[in-house]
């Protein structure tokens, strides 16, 4: 189990799938990169080598170690799928993760209408693979579960989603904006208006064979009076269930008792895990990485719930939360007594995750990444194991002619992503028959040649004619640069089929620029491939890290 592979003949390459170095892309940052390809860099920042098979191991060890609350969380799932009517497979789940020896995989998302991006997709997949892949190396019980953060209150981030419509245009669809401020995304429940806007998400999406039984299942988990959580949860089971993904949702009250001691001891110890935080950062910083969870003098890594999510912060002996004020005995006690009256922030999460859940792994992106590397401290505060961190399969979905096309011209993905002309251009130029651009620079050799030794004759008879020599240098450059460019734009005229295949590749490689797996939500993909995506991408999508790929479906 290799971290990384040297060269693209040495990992899974097929005729379906083409490997693409991750540090090609702008987004990927340092620390993304060096996690993969120098290991022993970010090493005292994280558990474990994923990419080593003893590291595995020690981190299953460490989890089977510890006595755990397999039987208690397997107690709030089951009561959830119950309710949920979730598949027999992710049943069947459950009692495989209440075993005494059993270890989660562990990935997670806030609840983006109709799912969210592809990397959501993603995320499932390559949790259910290392499961797997678990299960049969180490001989051990491995269980992939999604926790949904349906506690967090940016609506915005959450009430839309964006499909390709026919013209592969990206086109989005949107809950209203007027969610209350602070609610946490668990406590909306979706009114009549979720009917429009799945009639809006069928008119966008292309009409193909597989639309219709999509937005029935969608209109079966969106419904009128459906929690928006609820409804993420009943979606991700109707596409994974069958494969037995767990879907936990994190904001259950009945889950909130088996966290309490973590809100007590952050109550207890008030500002020491952003202190450890803002510690491992400056250690970040000062290796050249950037630092993704920022802190503050005086916060708690905790919020209070009641109709809002406020955070907590100590300040002269008290806890305040909003406008209200606390006598610290007092918010302790209530955490222990009441503790779904508090909900972890983005740096606790994981701790509240891994005392719930025998956490041997979890799946990240990039910028998860980024703060789970302030976080080992912090799991040594609450004598916790921190599990490896595994970074999800990153993907870009094209079909045969993107594909082909790609091929054919031997252009790389990233060369896509700029959305200016240059790039067209450029593989314009490159189709013109070479002794005219051979012609173009001749040319242009000759006029520098011939009017530079003008221009230095000149100055012999007349200094004050350089200008004028080095003047007329430039307007015959300039006559000659845009007869080029007029030679481009007969070549444009010339191919525009070529110009054609050119965009619509960049247009679903890149809608506006971003990376595909960012901006368009799974619903088009399964829109446009049926239900079989899943399985497709489950038996394409390799483990090798360090690599993007390019899936022709």
């Amino acid at each position: 189990m290799p971290a990384h592979q040297t060269s693209s003949s040495s990992v899974s390459e097929s005729a379906s799938r083409t490997p693409v170095d991750i540090r090609r892309f702008p987004w990927i940052r340092k620390l993304a990169a060096d996690y993969t390809y120098d290991f022993d860099s970010v090493a005292p920042f994280f558990a474990g080598n994923p990419g080593e098979r003893r590291h595995w191991a020690d981190a299953i060890a460490r989890v089977q170690a510890r006595p755990g609350r397999r039987q208690a969380i397997a107690a709030v799932l089951r009561a959830q799928l119950a309710r949920r009517r979730a598949p027999a497979r992710a049943v069947e789940a459950v009692d495989r993760l209440a075993a005494e020896k059993s270890v989660a995989i562990m990935t997670g998302q806030q609840a983006g209408l109709f799912g969210g991006p592809l990397f959501t997709l993603l995320k499932a997949v390559t949790a259910l693979k290392l499961a797997d892949r678990l299960s049969r190396e180490h001989k051990t019980d491995a269980v992939a579960v999604f926790w949904i953060e349906a506690e967090d209150h940016d609506w915005d981030e959450v009430r839309s989603c964006t499909v390709f419509d026919e013209a592969l245009t990206p086109r989005s669809v949107s809950l209203s904006a007027a969610a209350p401020d602070a609610i946490p995304v668990s406590r909306v429940r979706l009114d009549q208006s979720i009917d429009a806007v799945l009639d809006t998400l069928e008119q966008v999406l292309p009409p193909t064979e597989f639309r219709t039984s999509l937005l029935a299942d969608l209109r079966a988990a969106y419904a009128p009076g459906v929690g928006m959580a609820d409804a993420f949860a009943i979606w991700l089971e109707r596409v994974f269930g069958d494969r037995g993904l767990l879907v936990f949702d994190a904001s259950d009250p009945a889950a909130k008792p088996l966290a309490s001691s973590v809100f007590v001891r952050e109550l207890g110890r008030p500002g020491a895990t952003m202190e450890q935080a803002a510690r491992a950062g400056s250690a970040l910083a000062s290796r050249g990485y950037h630092v993704q969870a920022q802190t503050s003098d005086g916060a708690v890594a905790l919020f209070r719930l009641d109709d809002t999510r406020r955070p907590i912060r100590r300040q002269d002996g008290r806890f305040f939360a909003g406008n209200e004020s606390f006598d610290e005995a007092t918010l302790i006690e209530e955490a222990s007594t009441r503790p779904g009256a508090f909900s972890p922030n983005v740096l606790l999460r994981p701790i509240v995750q891994d005392t719930l859940f025998p956490t041997v792994c979890y799946v990240a992106g990039p910028n998860e990444l980024a703060y789970l590397g302030q976080l080992r401290g912090v799991y040594e505060q609450f004598n916790l194991p921190m599990p490896l961190i595994y970074p999800r399969a990153s993907a870009t979905l094209l079909d045969r002619a993107a594909v082909r096309f790609l091929q054919k011209y031997q252009l790389p993905l990233d060369s896509m992503q700029p959305q200016d002309e240059a790039g067209l251009n450029a593989l314009l130029r490159a189709q013109i028959p070479p002794a005219i651009e051979e012609s173009f620079s001749a040319a242009g050799r000759a006029i520098q040649e011939s009017l530079a030794h003008v221009a230095d004759t000149l100055l012999s008879l007349d200094p004050t004619l350089e200008g004028a020599a080095r003047s007329t240098i430039g307007r015959m450059q300039h006559d000659l640069e845009t007869l080029q460019a007029k030679t481009i734009q007969a070549a444009k005229r010339r191919d525009e089929t070529l110009r054609r295949q050119y965009l619509r590749t960049r247009a679903l490689a890149f809608p506006d620029g971003h990376p595909q797996e960012r901006a368009i939500g799974f619903v088009s993909f399964l829109n446009q491939y049926g239900p079989a995506l899943v399985d497709r991408l489950a038996e394409e999508l390799p483990l090798d890290l360090g690599y993007h790929w390019v899936v022709s479906i």
